[in-house]
């Protein structure tokens, strides 16, 4: 019977949305890091979202 290793046993691997600091901060304790590049569609304008919501239900 294989015994699974727990989760807090294992190395840790992040995949920052978000600030570019908390990114860099975790780099900084040698903790391995992807940070993504990611903003809200239209720049979070809820309007903006509504209109392109409606173009890709036509599409």
């Amino acid at each position: 019977m294989k015994t699974e290793q727990s989760p807090l046993q294992k190395p840790v691997r992040v995949i920052n949305i978000g600030l570019e600091r908390f990114a860099e901060d975790l780099r900084s304790a040698d903790i391995p890091v992807i940070q993504m590049d990611w903003r809200p569609p239209a720049g979070g304008d809820p309007r903006l979202i509504a209109l392109l919501d409606r173009l890709a239900e036509e599409a």
